[in-house]
């Protein structure tokens, strides 16, 4: 059986670092798995677009497309993107077959403390304006079937968390 997971927070939150462990799990498991990470699609497939709230519905309503055809083809997915919006998540909730929404959270300051790709420092020196986390929005799910606060849990408990899920859900 197929299904999709979208781990979906903020920049810096842990949706890359999540998506590799859990693909790790399951291909331990002998499933067939693919990661749809919004930062290397956008690079790859358009890297001109910008960050419109219409241009991240777009980019968003692509990497539904791109889960639903994998999943129809018997293909787990683990899509990891910010998907700032309410509206384009709840799309793909009605779209995908066996879709798992989780949501990743983290206070601030360790946002800061970590940020990988520097744009948090950015933000505060006003560099960048407009950063999800920071200064950008970021609708929060109103009921993703799991929330993992990330400054609190190690990688390890994360995935175990959200494998345990998954097996409650009879997806694997």
């Amino acid at each position: 059986m197929s299904f999709v997971v979208w781990i979906t927070g903020v920049s810096g939150v842990g949706k890359t670092t999540l998506a590799k462990a859990l693909y790790e799990r399951l291909r331990s498991l002998n499933l067939g798995v693919e990661i749809l990470d919004g930062d290397g699609i956008r690079s790859k497939l358009y890297p001109d677009l910008g960050y419109t709230k219409e241009e991240r519905e777009m980019h968003n309503k692509v990497v539904i497309e791109m889960a639903n055809l994998l999943a129809k083809n018997g293909i787990v997915v683990i899509v990891s993107m910010i998907s700032p919006f309410r509206s384009t998540r709840e799309l793909a909730r009605k779209e995908i077959e066996n879709f798992v929404e989780v949501y990743l959270k983290c206070s601030l300051e360790e946002l800061i403390r970590r940020d990988p790709k520097g744009l948090y420092e950015k933000a505060i020196n006003g560099e960048i304006v407009g950063l999800t986390g920071y200064d950008g929005e970021y609708e929060e799910p109103e009921n993703p079937d799991l929330v993992l606060e990330t400054d609190k849990l190690s990688v390890e408990e994360e995935v175990e968390l959200l494998v345990n899920l998954l097996k409650k859900k009879n997806l694997i």
